[in-house]
């Protein structure tokens, strides 16, 4: 190989060439890109971060979800409860106005064959309140009935049967929200 040189023209180096006027240099081009990398980085610890947070607060809620049906089943079973006791009690209130009716309808029968009736004391049971200046039909029987005690002649009094045992009910739900009770002996 010749090589031609001439003391006129300046010597090339070859060590510092400078960059064309468009493009970045090789620096600057590898520090946008660790930027960008610590950017993205610092992006997906944060979305970690709020990810287990969330997740977090999920399992707390289902917790409390779980608690929250437990509780409502206490509180069924007891409405179930009051509601058996309830259903206990209009049955003994219902059996004692069906006596006291036909123990009425039977003292009705008595006055329309001319025959007197004795007065008969209550049926036991609860005790209600009084009311002032009401008059049931009860009321108005006894007071007619009274006129046949003062004669000597023999009372008829009805024997009621004792309330059996409280039967107990089951609450049944339907699809559509309705609810009933089902007498279970």
């Amino acid at each position: 190989m010749t090589m031609i040189s001439e003391p006129d023209i300046p010597a090339i180096e070859l060590v510092h060439r400078e960059a064309a006027p468009g493009k970045p240099s090789r620096a600057k081009m590898i520090g946008v890109i660790a930027v960008g990398a610590l950017l993205v980085t610092a992006v997906n610890v944060t979305a970690a971060v709020y990810l287990y947070r969330g997740v977090n607060d999920l399992k707390t809620m289902e917790a409390r979800l779980d608690q929250l049906g437990q509780f409502e089943q206490r509180i069924g079973a007891r409405i179930d409860t009051v509601n058996n006791g309830f259903q206990s009690r209009f049955e003994t209130l219902d059996r004692q106005l069906q006596a006291n009716f036909g123990q009425i309808n039977g003292n009705i029968a008595k006055l329309e064959q001319g025959q007197p009736v004795a007065a008969s004391e209550p049926a036991p049971g609860p005790t209600e309140p009084s009311m002032a200046g009401n008059t049931t039909v009860a009321d108005a029987s006894a007071v007619d009935g009274s006129v046949g005690v003062g004669n000597g002649e023999p009372s008829f009094k009805r024997k009621v049967a004792p309330p059996g045992p409280n039967p107990s009910y089951q609450r049944i739900q339907q699809p559509d929200g309705k609810v009933y009770y089902k007498k279970i002996n």
